[in-house]
């Protein structure tokens, strides 16, 4: 196990008291135990970034973070966002006053003076993204954070920021590989780094779904299943199934492969991952240890794409 490889994994914290940013899911996720089971053997593995937000469990993550971080003395490199609602309501955006209260409301619940990247975690169409930008800006200045970032935007509003991010976090894997064609490419061009969420695609690619049977109780298909909904056909089963095989051939789990074949691009800076328990650590592990060659990749993303 590299100390170059854990680097590219980050600890994902959005299960933290919610399921990522819903209001109508705060409570519902993961409790503070089980949350800090998580963040130990995360770190009992080597994992040194955590990432989380503003709303995640209406503020719950943050916190849970910040306990955890006082109770152990460990200081992973942090990751937090701002954008949506913390209640619900229409309090959101990334405007100069909201992002000033929102990183201090932050700051509080995480218990640090400073974290290391911030981002915005949607492109907001109500706020020029210069105003959005300076105010990052001001902060970076004022030593608040130490880089600003953009999740969940596309190729054309990367290419309108007058000035580009430090990061760019969006859903990739195996079977989202919509950033491949230009946003990817797009990021290695103006030295932005890429990181990947939602690596395991809500569990399909850890194998929790199943041809013809329902999904099981508390997966992300009974709880929060919109972003997944599209995936429930013949065509992704047959790729699950193909790429499930070439999993066994190398001794690894689904998750395993998927998580490597993320690995193998050099474009891909860190993994954001998202275990609900701490046995769920281990397809990091099997990733760690599995080399792709450029050819494997090439043909598991064909796999993927084709169901063949």
């Amino acid at each position: 196990m590299s100390v170059t490889s854990i680097d590219r994994i980050a600890l994902g914290c959005g299960n933290f008291g919610g399921i990522g940013s819903a209001p109508a899911w705060f409570g519902k996720g993961d409790d503070e135990p089980a949350a800090r089971a998580v963040m130990d053997a995360a770190w009992e593995l080597g994992v040194r970034r955590f990432d989380t937000a503003d709303a995640y469990g209406g503020g719950a993550s943050e916190a849970w973070i910040g306990r955890w971080m006082r109770a152990t003395g460990h200081r992973p490199q942090l990751t937090t966002k701002t954008f949506n609602p913390m209640h619900d309501g229409a309090d959101r955006g990334l405007a100069r006053p909201r992002i000033q209260r929102q990183i201090a409301s932050s700051l509080e619940r995480l218990g640090v003076p400073r974290v290391d990247l911030y981002l915005a975690h949607a492109w907001d169409d109500t706020t020029p993204i210069a105003e959005t930008i300076a105010a990052f800006e001001e902060l970076v200045a004022a030593g608040t954070i130490g880089a600003w970032g953009m999740s969940n935007i596309d190729a054309t509003q990367l290419a309108a920021c007058p000035r580009p991010p430090s990061a760019v976090q969006n859903s990739h894997s195996l079977l989202d590989q919509r950033d491949a064609a230009e946003l990817l490419p797009l990021c290695a061009r103006a030295g932005v780094a890429y990181q990947a969420f939602g690596p395991l695609c809500g569990g399909w690619l850890a194998g929790r779904y199943r041809r013809d049977a329902p999904p099981p109780a508390g997966s992300r298909m009974t709880m929060r299943p919109e972003p997944y909904a599209h995936l429930a056909t013949a065509r992704t089963y047959d790729a699950l199934d193909a790429l499930t095989a070439r999993a066994a051939d190398h001794g690894v789990s689904l998750a395993g492969l998927a998580l490597a074949w993320l690995l193998a691009d050099p474009r891909v800076t860190m993994i954001v991952i998202g275990p609900r328990r701490p046995e769920h650590l281990q397809p990091v592990r099997e990733a760690l240890a599995l080399r792709l060659t450029a050819d494997e990749r090439a043909t598991y993303a064909q796999l993927a794409s084709s169901g063949a």
